[in-house]
């Protein structure tokens, strides 16, 4: 356990800092299975729609660290052609 003010004090930094990372990640997962399931359902066009708000917590998810630029590009990306192809 830590001794240090220091030290306590970096607990409680990382354990506001992991709840906030969790409210951007399931934002993204929430968004990402919606999509895929409107393109399962063969609601394309109900999809597309949705692709401006997954791109915006993307990037959001990506400017503030959660994860990594890149990372937000491919699942774009793929999600993009996931919904194109199915068109």
């Amino acid at each position: 356990m830590a001794i240090t003010k220091s030290a306590k004090k970096a607990i409680r930094q990382s354990a506001r800092r992991k709840k906030q990372n969790a409210v951007y990640k399931n934002n993204i997962k929430r968004l990402v299975k919606e999509a895929q399931s409107l393109v399962s359902a063969k609601k394309t066009e109900e999809a597309k729609k949705l692709l401006p708000e997954i791109y915006s917590a993307l990037d959001k998810a990506a400017k503030v660290g959660v994860i990594k630029k890149n990372n937000a590009s491919r699942k774009k990306s793929r999600l993009t052609k996931l919904i194109e192809k199915k068109n």
